[in-house]
């Protein structure tokens, strides 16, 4: 059984083919740029050199017309016609409500997605181009659709709700979603493996730190509160996005600057966050660089950065009261140790202690490591996340027939003997 895993984010499209019965990854990349002069696929077959095809991808569908001719066709085919896919598995970024697990799509599920859009506008519509576009190329294969907010749907009333008018909530659904849910469901069922636990018998507070953030508390193995909220805005300092501020601000800079509404979306989705503040850099890397030649702006990015995320921490150890380990994930989570270092200093009266040494080494997209000391109460953790394999099992699980909500259902990498194979 052979699995396409797409995630079509606003100007790109990420694979992966996967052989389910080998437990193999063919080739994966990535399409950037689309819509955008200049772009190009990026891919690599294991063992051998990744490789490099520019084309013109003025929308989504060219895009995954050319993913599918690189698949199939030429010298770097890796199967040979669209028969050998058995079916398609797709990231959709917000699934409202309405969806608390991996479903099969049909026209009703495409209009569900299309009917919360709003709620993730630099997400969902590129999502639904994908399926559509994927659809159109691939009309046989069973499409599935994987959501970022099904494992946060186990959030407690007084988790999700805002306090504001109270018909808001059924009006128009305006809750807490919470987001990168594949991605905190991955790194909490592998940190109870880690710690020897069943999922049940764990609390961990998961952050997954990449261009976009989130923090997850999970208690007994489900999300009870998670800090994006309605959309990705809120939370964490992310790249571009400024997480939590005042509401008034934007009451605020509409009287001072004579804002639209699109104006001040735009500004707090794509100019504020760590660019916001350095005025220049979203790339941590960037950042730290120029901290380190003395940009005083990027050194208070660093700073603003680690410190709203040490908050967070301090937030979800009283709400979970136990807390059995702290997971960093994501790219800036996975390889960026001065952050680690400076989101963790000071908390050793809580029973947090990092091992600087061993964090300063650790910079992985593929192994797992404990960071913190042997005398840590609470434990830490870089787990590299894998959303691809929660996609591909629960697409799986679908076809065959045995698929639960995530609440119920074992993934294979809950198996102790379980050994991530380089991707």
């Amino acid at each position: 059984m052979i699995i396409l895993a797409l995630n079509c984010g606003s100007s790109s499209v990420k694979y992966k083919l996967f052989h389910w019965e080998k437990r193999q990854t063919l080739t994966k990349g990535i399409v950037e740029r689309v819509g955008i002069p200049g772009s190009s696929i990026d891919f690599e077959i294991p063992g051998k050199s990744e490789k490099q095809i520019k084309k013109d991808c003025p929308d989504h569908r060219t895009a995954l017309k050319l993913i599918i001719e690189t698949l199939s066709q030429g010298e770097h085919a890796v199967i040979k016609d669209l028969s050998e896919i058995s079916a398609v598995g797709h990231r959709v970024v917000h699934g409202g409500e309405k969806f608390k697990s991996s479903v099969l799509i049909d026209d009703e599920v495409i209009d569900a997605i299309r009917s919360v859009q709003d709620l993730a506008p630099l997400h969902n519509p590129p999502n639904i181009a994908g399926i559509e576009a994927a659809k159109e190329v691939m009309p046989e294969a069973p499409h599935i659709a994987v959501f970022d907010t099904a494992f946060h749907q186990t959030m407690p009333e007084h988790s999700f709700l805002y306090p504001v008018p109270y018909e808001w909530y059924g009006m128009y659904g305006v809750r807490r979603y919470g987001f990168h849910g594949t991605s905190h469901l991955y790194v909490s069922r592998r940190a109870a493996v880690i710690l020897g636990k069943k999922p049940s018998e764990t609390n961990l507070i998961t952050m997954h730190i990449g261009n976009g953030a989130s923090i997850a508390a999970v208690k007994e193995g489900i999300s009870v509160d998670t800090s994006m909220g309605l959309t990705p805005l809120e939370g964490a300092v992310m790249g571009t996005r400024c997480g939590d501020i005042d509401p008034a601000i934007v009451l605020f800079m509409i009287e001072k600057e004579g804002f639209y509404a699109e104006e001040i979306d735009a500004i707090l989705n794509k100019k504020s966050g760590l660019l916001g503040i350095t005025g220049k850099y979203m790339d941590r890397r960037d950042i730290e660089k120029a901290a380190n030649e003395g940009d005083r702006r990027c050194q208070l990015a660093m700073a603003i950065e680690a410190y709203r995320l040490r908050k967070y921490i301090g937030a979800y150890l009283a709400a979970l009261g136990r807390v059995d380990a702290v997971v960093f994930t994501a790219g800036a989570g996975e390889l960026n140790p001065k952050l680690r270092y400076d989101v963790l200093s000071g908390l050793d009266h809580l029973g947090i202690r990092l091992d600087p040494a061993v964090n300063e080494r650790t910079r992985s997209r593929e192994k797992e490591a404990l960071i913190s000391t042997a005398d840590s109460t609470i434990k830490v953790y870089v787990i590299p996340t894998d959303e691809e394999t929660v996609f591909i099992e629960d697409v799986v699980a679908i076809l065959e027939g045995r698929y639960e909500t995530h609440t119920h259902f074992k993934y294979s990498f809950e198996d102790p003997r379980y050994k991530k194979k380089a991707q």
